[in-house]
Formats: C-alpha cells, sequence, structure tokens
C-alpha cells in the first residue's frame, strides 16, 4: 500500500487538511461541498439582479443619484407657434417632458407612443412637451412631418433646458405633476400605451 503523509497548515480561511500520497505530485483537500458552494453563488447572484430589477422599476430611480421625486421641476421659457410661455404656465396638468433628438434612433421608435400618450391624456388634463436638443432646423421639421409629431415641442440647441435637468443622454422624460412637481424619472425609450403606463397616468391624472 502506497504511504500518504498527512500534513495541516493555517490557511486564511482557517485551518486545513492535505495529504500526499507517495510518489504523487498533487495535494487532496479538504473543501466546502462544490454543489453547495455553487447554489450559494447562484442565491447570490439571484438576489442581486432581483435588486437590480427593483431599482429600475422604482418610480423613484435615478442611476445611482438621490431621488427627484417630489422636488420642484425647473422652469423655463420656450416658444410654441411663435408664443412665449413657460414651464410655469402648464401648472395644474401633468406634464411629460420628453427630452429627444432627431439623430437618435430609440426617439425615434417611442415618438408613435408618445403621439397616442398626448391623445389619451390631452382630455384628461396632461400633455407631452418635447424639447429637441437638435441644432438642424430642418432636420427637426422634417422629423416634425414625417412622424406627424401631435404634441407641443421646442427646439432647444443650446440644450440648456436639458442641462438644467441634468439630462446628457436621450430619449429622457420627467414626468411632472399637476403641482409642479417632479414624480418621476424616466431614463430611455418607453412603450407610453403599455398597461402600466396607462395605469400609472390614469393615477396621476386624478391627483388633484
Amino acid at each position: 500500500m502506497a504511504e500518504t503523509k498527512v500534513f495541516e497548515f493555517q490557511s486564511a480561511r482557517g485551518l486545513l487538511n492535505c495529504s500526499l500520497p507517495a510518489g504523487r505530485n498533487h495535494y487532496y483537500y479538504r473543501r466546502l461541498d462544490n454543489g453547495l458552494k455553487r447554489k450559494l453563488e447562484t442565491g447570490v447572484v439571484a438576489a442581486f439582479i432581483a435588486a437590480l430589477a427593483v431599482l429600475f422599476v422604482h418610480p423613484d430611480y435615478r442611476q445611482g443619484e438621490p431621488s427627484l421625486h417630489g422636488s420642484p421641476a425647473k422652469d423655463f421659457p420656450f416658444t410654441l407657434d411663435g408664443k412665449a410661455s413657460r414651464l410655469a404656465d402648464l401648472r395644474g396638468k401633468v406634464v411629460v417632458l420628453n427630452f429627444w433628438a432627431t439623430w437618435c434612433p430609440p426617439c425615434v421608435d417611442e415618438a408613435p407612443s408618445l403621439n397616442a400618450l398626448q391623445q389619451r391624456i390631452a382630455p384628461l388634463g396632461g400633455t407631452v412637451l418635447g424639447v429637441s436638443v437638435d441644432e438642424d432646423q430642418t432636420a427637426y421639421d422634417d422629423f416634425l412631418k414625417t412622424y406627424s409629431i401631435g404634441f407641443p415641442t421646442y427646439r432647444d440647441p443650446s440644450k440648456q433646458i436639458a442641462i438644467g435637468y441634468g439630462t446628457t443622454m436621450y430619449p429622457e422624460t420627467f414626468v411632472i405633476d399637476k403641482r409642479g412637481r417632479i414624480d418621476r424619472k424616466i431614463v430611455g425609450p418607453q412603450d407610453w400605451t403599455s398597461a402600466e403606463m396607462i395605469a400609472y397616468f390614469d393615477s396621476a391624472l386624478k391627483e388633484k
């Protein structure tokens, strides 16, 4: 029978036993059962993914920044149909402030559902307000015609309105309640006609 030498040594995880069969160049370690380790690792990963999912769907999510929920929406001037206006003029309405650009493919993708959202909420006391950061007036005008944009929109080539809201990626949307407070920030394109969105806006429009 081959002679086996047994050693004990201290590691960062505690005392380990190792045996060295004579004439062989490998050790046998006493370890946690591999199956148990895999289960533990899988559980940790699943918990992490679930936590991320909760953050993404939570209305107050702002990619690691402090929540904007309940904070006053920054007022700004804009022009619609040649008439000077301000965001504050829309107080009493639910405003869907959408930052977009013609050169942004996701913005193009969500344009039809934003049109549909405008049709739904306008009679109920809400409005979509688009703010484009396009520098090219012709591209902007062509986009409005091509996609039959039916909601109010304003071109701000200086990007100062978007910068004031901390927006650097498009599209990005802020839902502002009737009292002029930010209720929700939404990053990226959305299906504004989904059941979840419809339920959310129905609730927001009923609030005083």
